[in-house]
């Protein structure tokens, strides 16, 4: 929703294309820019918007396949990678429907650079999926960190008590079961 009202509202107030208002100096200025194509405006020519569409559809899916395996337990890993996730889609979602929404393109309009050195224009969705996306991808990392650390100290337990050890302490501490054959009492 922050997207779209912020799109709307830098084409409102930002006409006419491509002429910087300085926010913070000259590092940080919104420029209307339409974008054709995708990120980086990348572009296939006269099917851009159908590809780049289709892309955002199959992306949507995957994000929304990941946010129900992720499950909604208490767990702090969790909640950090459900809000990543929702960055991301939020973001992606975003700009699918700017792209239909638009004939021009999607809307950017966040310029970041010094002097003539600038950065690619982007706006508050292309910022969400990055973020998301970092996000996820440090929870991931983290995830993965912890789960060879656990097993390197299952490792350790395993070395430290070998399987006949092991084993013979668990039949010493059972209980003596006598049966009726040959040669036991009742």
């Amino acid at each position: 929703m922050a997207d779209l009202v912020s799109k709307l509202l830098a084409e409102r107030l930002l006409a006419p294309r491509y002429v910087p208002h300085q926010i913070i100096g000259d590092v940080v200025r919104f420029t209307l820019a339409y974008n054709p194509g995708a990120a980086f405006s990348m572009s296939l020519g006269a099917y851009s918007r159908v590809i780049f569409g289709a892309f955002a559809v199959v992306a949507l899916v995957v994000l929304y396949r990941l946010y129900r395996m992720t499950g909604t337990g208490a767990r702090a890993g969790d909640m950090t990678r459900i809000v990543a996730l929702g960055l991301a889609w939020g973001g992606a979602a975003g700009n699918l429907i700017d792209r239909f929404r638009s004939p021009l393109g999607v809307v950017d309009f966040i310029d970041i650079g010094v002097g003539s050195v600038r950065f690619w224009t982007f706006n508050v969705a292309d910022s969400a999926v990055t973020v998301g996306a970092l996000v996820l991808a440090w929870s991931l990392s983290r995830e993965d960190s912890d789960h060879r650390q656990a097993q390197a100290a299952a490792r350790r337990n395993e070395q430290l008590v070998p399987d006949g050890l092991a084993a013979s302490s668990a039949l010493e501490s059972a209980p003596l079961v006598r049966g009726s054959g040959e040669g036991t009492e009742a």
